[in-house]
C-alpha cells in the first residue's frame, strides 16, 4: 500500500498544499509549528476519521475558512483508489471513495497507518484511556467491525449511566431495566475484552523479540488488566460469566455511584520488564524501548492479518530516541513500508539513508524550495 498524493485545503495552517508521495521514504523538514505535523495528522485522519491531537473536527478547520478538505490518491493491491473528505463549521461532512459517496466504516478500511509520535513515548506513563485508545485503534485496523462494537458498548453504558442518575433524582428503581442494560453490556463488552486479550497475546509474541534485540538482556511481558478476571479466561463465554457475576455483585454500588464501575471502559494494559512493572521501575529509555517494540510490532501484525502494508508515520520521534534506538528503528523498516517522517532537519539521518528519500521543506503550511 502506498500513498501516491495528498492535497490539503484549509486543514489547520495548510491553506493549499499539494504533495507528491511517489516514493517509499518521504522526509518533511520544518521548524516547530510550521505544519509538518499537520500533514502527518491529515494522513492519519484518512485512516481513522479522527485526529490523534484534536477532540473535535472543528479544530482542524483553518481559522479563516469555513471548512477543510483532504484529497488523497492511494495505491492499494495494485489498484488506484481516490479518497476525499470535507468537514465544515456546521458539522456537515462529505466522504467519497473514487468520487462516490461512502460510509465512514467503508472509508476507514482503505488506508492503514501506524503513527509513532513523541506523545506515544509517554504511553506507559499516560492514563489507562491512552493505552486503551492505542489498543482499540490497532485492533480496528485489523477487524473493521470492532469500532461498531465499541460504539455500541459506549451507547449502552451511557444509557445505563443516565438511568442510574434518574434513579438518584427520582428514587424510582426499576431493577428489571437495570438487568437488561447489564445483560447488553455483558454481550458487547465480553466480546471487546476477548478481542483485546487475543490481540495483546499476538502482538506480545512479536514485541518480545523486537524488544530483546534492542535491550539484549531484558524480557518483556504484556498483561491485559481486567478487575474481574484472573487472566486465564480466554473464551467469550468465560469472560461473560465473570462479567455477569461482578455486575450482580456490584449492582447496588453502581446505583449509589450513578455510574458503570466495571467493564472494558475501566481496563488497562500493564507492561513488565524482567517481571517488574515498567511504569514503576523502568527507566525512561527502557519505557521508550517498549513503545518502539510495540509500534514496530503493530506494523507487522497489521500486515500479517490484512495483507496490506500500513504507512508508517514518524512524527519528530527520532530526535527523542538515542542512537541505538534510532538505528534500530530505521533499519527495521521494511523496504515495502512507505515511511513518512517529520524532522526539524536532516542531521539525524545518515547519508546512505537520505539517498532514496524524497524531501519536502514546509514553512507556514507551504512548500519551500
Amino acid at each position: 500500500m502506498k500513498l501516491m498524493g495528498l492535497e490539503l485545503k484549509n486543514y489547520r495552517n495548510c491553506r493549499e498544499l499539494d504533495l507528491d508521495f511517489d516514493s517509499a521514504k518521504i522526509l518533511i523538514i520544518g521548524k516547530n509549528a510550521q505544519g509538518k505535523t499537520n500533514i502527518l495528522e491529515s494522513i492519519y485522519f484518512l485512516s481513522a476519521l479522527k485526529s490523534p491531537r484534536a477532540s473535535s473536527n472543528l479544530e482542524l478547520i483553518n481559522f479563516e475558512a469555513d471548512k477543510f478538505e483532504i484529497s488523497a490518491d492511494v495505491l492499494k493491491s495494485n489498484t488506484d483508489v481516490s479518497l476525499f473528505y470535507s468537514y465544515d463549521k456546521e458539522k456537515n461532512k462529505e466522504i467519497k471513495i473514487n468520487s462516490v459517496k461512502s460510509k465512514s466504516k467503508d472509508f476507514k478500511t482503505v488506508l492503514k497507518t501506524v503513527l509513532f509520535s513523541t506523545s506515544d513515548l509517554l504511553l506507559l506513563r499516560g492514563n489507562p484511556q491512552d493505552r486503551r485508545d492505542w489498543l482499540d485503534r490497532a485492533i480496528s485496523q485489523i477487524y473493521p467491525a470492532y469500532d461498531d462494537r465499541l460504539s455500541k458498548y459506549d451507547k449502552i453504558r451511557i444509557q445505563k449511566n443516565n438511568f442510574l442518575k434518574d434513579v438518584a433524582k427520582t428514587g424510582n428503581f426499576n431493577e428489571t431495566l437495570l438487568d437488561v442494560y447489564n445483560e447488553q453490556l455483558v454481550i458487547t463488552g465480553s466480546n471487546i475484552i476477548y478481542l483485546r486479550k487475543k490481540f495483546l497475546k499476538e502482538i506480545e509474541k512479536i514485541a518480545i523479540e523486537k524488544h530483546r534485540i534492542i535491550s539484549e538482556t531484558e524480557n518483556l511481558k504484556i498483561k491485559y488488566d481486567c478487575s474481574f478476571l484472573n487472566g486465564e479466561e480466554d473464551e467469550v463465554d468465560e469472560i461473560a460469566q465473570k462479567f455477569t457475576e461482578i455486575l450482580q455483585e456490584r449492582k447496588m454500588e453502581e446505583v449509589r455511584r450513578c455510574q458503570s464501575c466495571v467493564g472494558p471502559h475501566r481496563d488497562d494494559i500493564i507492561f513488565y520488564i524482567n517481571g517488574n512493572e515498567a511504569v514503576k521501575f523502568a527507566s525512561q529509555g527502557q519505557q521508550r524501548t517498549i513503545v518502539l517494540a510495540l509500534k514496530l510490532s503493530e506494523l507487522d501484525i497489521i500486515t500479517e492479518k490484512t495483507g496490506d502494508e500500513p504507512l508508517l508515520l514518524l512524527d519528530d520521534v527520532l530526535a527523542e530516541l538515542d542512537d541505538i534506538r534510532q538505528n534500530y528503528l530505521l533499519k527495521s523498516i521494511n523496504q515495502n513500508t512507505q515511511t513518512i517522517i517529520t524532522s526539524v532537519d536532516t542531521i539525524l539521518f545518515e547519508e546512505e539513508f537520505l539517498k532514496d528519500v524524497k524531501i519536502y521543506k514546509i514553512e507556514n503550511g507551504e512548500l519551500k524550495g
